[in-house]
Formats: C-alpha cells, sequence, structure tokens
C-alpha cells in the first residue's frame, strides 16, 4: 500500500570519471508519468533503510553492486511530503552497464554534456542534484 502522506525517495548518482549514467523508464507511473532521463531512483520499501535502498537501485536498474555514499537530503511538499535521499557511487571508467526490467535506456553521459532540461524527468531536476554534488552546495 503507497503512502499518500509520506514519500521517501532514493537517488543514486553513479560516477565513472567525468561521466554518470541516467536512465528512462519503461512504465513511468511510478515515476510521476516523467518520460526523461532520470538518476536511477525509487521509492523505499517499508522500513527499508536508505543506504539498502540507494544498493537495491543500482543493482536493480543497472547490474551494477556499489557502496554509495549519502551526498544529501532534500525534503519539499508536493501534495505529499516528499524526502529525497541522494546519493553518490563511484565504478570503473567503461563499467558495463545491463538495464533492468523497468529500464528502457541506460547512458553514460559527460558531466558537461548532459541532456538540455527539457530532456530530463522533473524539467532537469537530476541536472540540478548533479550541479550541487559537483560544487559541493548541497
Amino acid at each position: 500500500m503507497e503512502c499518500r502522506v509520506h514519500r521517501l525517495v532514493a537517488d543514486v548518482a553513479v560516477f565513472a570519471g567525468d561521466a554518470t549514467v541516467l536512465v528512462r523508464y519503461r512504465d513511468v507511473s511510478r515515476y510521476d508519468g516523467q518520460r526523461g532521463w532520470f538518476l536511477p531512483d525509487d521509492v523505499l520499501g517499508h522500513v527499508e533503510h536508505p543506504a539498502d535502498g540507494a544498493r537495491r537501485i543500482v543493482h536493480e536498474q543497472l547490474g551494477l553492486d556499489v557502496e554509495p555514499r549519502l551526498d544529501h537530503v532534500e525534503s519539499f511538499g508536493d501534495g505529499a511530503w516528499h524526502l529525497i535521499f541522494h546519493f553518490r557511487a563511484d565504478v570503473q571508467t567503461g563499467a558495463a552497464l545491463t538495464s533492468g526490467d523497468n529500464v528502457v535506456a541506460a547512458e553514460w553521459f559527460d558531466l558537461d554534456r548532459l541532456p538540455a532540461d527539457d530532456e530530463m524527468a522533473h524539467g532537469g531536476w537530476g541536472s540540478e542534484v548533479l550541479r550541487a554534488m559537483r560544487a559541493g552546495t548541497a
């Protein structure tokens, strides 16, 4: 059962040198109907620790095993109170990706050549998160 009061989400910026992975989802009903590029993310399961959720997300969506580090937490209201745990993880350059069941595309992007905001989900929110991480301003 989905909570209509709180929404706990984790996303993971996976870095390989100066590149990061973005994904597009097949079934976007869990992603506010957004069809653009996302940082790999998902709603946390009931009592799932955010770090465990971040590991699960990267494994299920990209086929990678990582030890993510919490970068920052974002909180906002949008019908329900959203608490977003933004994680980061580093992998070797050229790490092979295996798209999960709901991932229609998973691609490496140079951090200086990310898709335009209108190609990103939620008007470029993922790009904003990446900029904050790179600048250390989160």
